[in-house]
């Protein structure tokens, strides 16, 4: 889809045909698991931590999530474990206290302290409790068309605030990066990102840091505000409302902004205001169920399949927005979940009709010739090349990811 998008863009831009698309099953397999092929001088990265994993419940199991700091500490706190620092002597204290209490009582203890763990559920939902829609679009007001001028890549000139972290949101604003957008992330200072995620989906883009809550910042994010074509965020429901940044403010005050927004649950409801991940997404629809092993144990995707095809349905979405925009004008607010991207993973695709033969792909483990090395700030890094293609395509980023928060808070 965003092959698709970023090719309509760049043909109504240009007043030209659609360029050709062409999908290589290769290079979305390759991209989808860019993490595991990321490099930094020949080291590979730790994905999860050891406290992060699934872990056997008094009548069940629970999926956490303590790859970051913040949430090892809460996770410990809440069901009263000591961080000595050791991390085998945590996962036996870990394993041991939670196999001693119900898996919906330890999900909501370290919820309510702030952590992340979640019960797995025993199968999916049916379709009449299906999740939120795969993508909700709106269009709000109305405005003057601004037609984009001509130009060599589809997203050229436009101007992106990234709010977003970790993977779905970065992933689609490195997409969009990659399409010649002026990408600036922007972090509070106070909540630091693992630098190897950042190696792997800040490709492209720039990265600053402003703190909200200061006079001085926020003047300086106002002013990029000012100037911006698109905002997306990947925060969680009303997370960035106290900064005066929910959507239909920012549509009340520029009306013809596209505000795409991304989050793990859902926009209303119970869990709406819970953080979360992929790894959780996947245990509490079902996910996690429907691909257990044999004994009972559950299980993953092969890839971290809702974050990225999240982040390509995100930028493909801004795309189309971007498109829709140069004739009729008005704002636009995009909304994607991952928990809409599971539900559509267990609900909304039908199988093929049997053609009478078997389909034996199989994605190479190692594609090298979907692998590239490219010097940065971080080392020399190996990674995956973006699966993006349409005739014409650029076939890596322009730039290296910068050094998280190094780059200085203005537009290119």
């Amino acid at each position: 889809m965003s092959s698709l998008a970023a090719a309509e863009l760049l043909a109504l831009r240009n007043r030209v045909p659609v360029p050709a698309v062409r999908v290589n099953e290769v290079a979305v397999a390759t991209a989808f698991v860019s993490e595991r092929h990321l490099r930094i001088d020949g080291r590979t990265p730790t994905s999860f931590a050891p406290l992060s994993g699934f872990w056997q419940a008094a009548d069940g199991w629970v999926r956490t999530h303590a790859n970051y700091p913040h949430h090892r500490a809460r996770l410990l706190s809440a069901l009263g474990i000591a961080d000595t620092g050791a991390d085998q002597s945590l996962v036996r204290a870990l394993s041991g206290e939670l196999a001693s209490r119900p898996a919906r009582e330890v999900q909501e203890t370290v919820y309510a302290a702030g952590g992340l763990a979640v019960a797995v559920a025993s199968a999916p939902a049916t379709p009449a409790k299906a999740g939120p829609p795969l993508v909700d679009v709106r269009h709000v007001g109305q405005s003057v068309p601004r037609p984009l001028a001509p130009a060599s890549l589809p997203a050229q000139g436009v101007r992106i605030l990234d709010l977003t972290r970790v993977i779905a949101g970065p992933v689609a604003t490195r997409t969009l990066a990659l399409l010649g957008a002026d990408v600036l992330r922007v972090d509070a200072p106070q909540l630091p990102e693992d630098a190897d995620a950042h190696a792997d989906t800040g490709m492209g883009k720039r990265s600053t840091l402003l703190d909200l809550a200061s006079r001085g910042d926020r003047h300086t994010f106002e002013h990029l505000l000012s100037q911006a074509h698109v905002v997306v965020t990947g925060y969680r429901p009303g997370a960035l409302d106290r900064h005066g940044l929910a959507a239909d403010a920012l549509l009340s005050r520029y009306p013809d902004l596209i505000v795409a927004q991304l989050c793990a649950w859902d926009w209303s409801g119970p869990w709406a205001e819970r953080r979360g991940f992929d790894s959780l997404v996947q245990a509490a629809t079902g996910i996690a169920a429907v691909e257990a092993t044999a004994d009972g144990r559950p299980g993953v995707l092969p890839a971290q399949a809702l974050d990225h095809g999240t982040g390509y349905l995100l930028a493909a979405a801004v795309l189309r927005a971007l498109s829709d925009r140069q004739t009729m004008g008005g704002g636009r607010h995009l909304r994607l979940s991952l928990a809409g991207t599971a539900s559509w993973l267990l609900h909304g695709i039908r199988p093929a009709p049997a053609r009478g033969e078997v389909n034996t792909y199989d994605p190479d483990p190692e594609p090298e010739h979907r692998l590239t090395q490219t010097e940065s700030p971080y080392g020399l890094l190996r990674h995956a090349l973006p699966p993006v293609h349409y005739d014409g395509a650029p076939v890596n980023w322009g730039r290296a990811p910068t050094l998280w928060g190094t780059d200085l808070p203005n537009w290119a």
